[in-house]
């Protein structure tokens, strides 16, 4: 990442987020950025807060107090406060989830087609009738779709069930149908978690090559601190949500807050 790309708008700006759950303080006062191009962690002790952050970005959660503004390149700026979840994809925020959440009985392609029809205008009407242009964008939709699988390597279970796949390749497949709704910004809970070296290494190639070549801003919640250190520009820490870090990796490696709460003495940056 250059110099020049860390002085424009960032694509993501959360000033002051706070959520309160009753009299539980989730997160308190949390500023952060990502920039066009920028590969972001978020890192942090279960229980830290940083699922919570996710959910407040894509409106699962309203926060307590705070902003979060989207700047999507060459669009407008969005208040992503009060938005609906879907309202928040179209504005072109896209996650995964901790915890897989596919549609378990439809195939891998079907999968993706879901996801990929917050990009589509066709309606009841063209859906009943199958008019020129709904034939069309279906079509289009298929194209699509099957390309992000070839992506995440997935090209030879288009006619598989979700369910039926290896657990590393429903990882990927979350990132695929992520993926099909065209975001600039891509939020992944834990892609790593359950994977074996092998898939982690090849995780680590594929989040890379999303940023590279799809020019997609990339925040990441993981455990994996290989990971974590490997493709990171900059990584935020939470503790008991509260931000006690930020910095690149290899600053953050060597904080003494951070290894006391998270990384631990033995840590090697």
């Amino acid at each position: 990442m250059t110099q020049a790309g860390m002085t424009k708008t960032p694509v993501l700006e959360v000033k002051g987020l706070t959520m309160d759950f009753g009299g539980l303080r989730a997160l308190e006062n949390i500023d952060l950025s990502v920039h066009e191009g920028e590969i972001v962690a978020v890192i942090g002790p279960n229980g830290a807060g940083k699922t919570t952050f996710f959910n407040c970005l894509t409106g699962i959660y309203e926060p307590t107090a705070g902003d979060m503004v989207a700047n999507p390149p060459g669009k407008p700026s969005r208040r992503l406060n009060r938005l609906k979840p879907n309202v928040v994809t179209s504005i072109g925020l896209a996650r995964t989830f901790q915890n897989i959440r596919l549609f378990q009985k439809m195939t891998v392609l079907e999968n993706v087609m879901v996801a990929r029809h917050v990009r589509t205008s066709s309606g009841v009407f063209g859906a009943v009738f199958r008019d020129a242009r709904t034939r069309r964008e279906e079509k289009e939709t298929v194209e699509f779709s099957y390309r992000m699988l070839e992506r995440v390597g997935l090209k030879d279970y288009v006619n598989e069930i979700a369910s039926e796949l290896p657990y590393g390749a429903q990882r990927r497949l979350e990132i695929a149908r992520a993926l099909a709704t065209e975001p600039f910004l891509l939020l992944l809970d834990e892609p790593a978690a359950g994977m074996n070296p092998k898939e982690t290494s090849e995780l680590d190639e594929l989040i890379k090559s999303i940023r590279d070549e799809l020019r997609v801003s990339i925040v990441l919640i993981e455990h994996d601190m290989k990971l974590v250190m490997s493709i990171s520009d900059r990584i935020y820490v939470l503790d008991y949500g509260q931000l006690i870090a930020h910095g690149t990796p290899r600053e953050v490696a060597s904080d003494p807050r951070v290894i006391k709460a998270y990384l631990g003495e033995a840590f090697d940056a």
